[in-house]
């Protein structure tokens, strides 16, 4: 952002400290209504043309524009990427330690990425691995959605859930 003699147009549109537009006017002449009101003249829009420039004090300019930036950040919602990882032998409390696990994760609003680790002999029984991913999915159908079916690549079978926006029923 450039101020006061750091602009480089001949002919600028200017702005008052009020808001409302003065007019296009040379850049000599707008430095000394700036420099009359004691403030700077800071352009806004150097793309237009001809450029836009604003009659503003620059630190209270930059403070302002920082806030906005970090009001809008603040407003951003980040979607992460959890993994839960099983086995396709996984024993029933292990089970559902990992599907509460991953129901926190979707009720934050986080996708979860469940992943199947065969080893060894398991390779001959990726039926097994499919049914502990289907029966996951429908143990969190009520608040997830499977994105894709489960994919086997290589040793693991992984599929994402994401939250459906639907709350779950109160257990009674």
């Amino acid at each position: 952002m450039r101020i006061n003699r750091e602009i480089r147009a001949d002919k600028v549109r200017v702005i008052s400290e009020s808001g409302e537009q003065i007019g296009i006017m040379f850049l000599r002449e707008a430095l000394s209504r700036a420099e009359e009101a004691g403030l700077d003249l800071v352009e806004i829009s150097p793309a237009a043309k001809p450029p836009v420039v604003k009659i503003v004090d620059y630190g209270k300019f930059r403070y302002h524009q920082q806030k906005k930036e970090k009001d809008s950040k603040k407003a951003q919602v980040q979607i992460r990427v959890k993994e839960v990882k099983l086995k396709p032998n996984i024993d029933d409390h292990d089970f559902q330690t990992k599907l509460k696990h991953a129901r926190e994760f979707i009720l934050k609003g986080n996708k979860v990425r469940i992943s199947i680790m065969f080893r060894g002999r398991e390779m001959l029984h990726i039926d097994l691995g499919q049914k502990v991913v289907d029966q996951f999915c429908v143990n969190l159908s009520d608040i997830a959605l499977m994105e894709s079916p489960p994919k086997l690549m290589g040793k693991t079978m992984s599929t994402v859930l994401s939250p459906s926006g639907k709350k779950p029923k109160p257990v009674q």
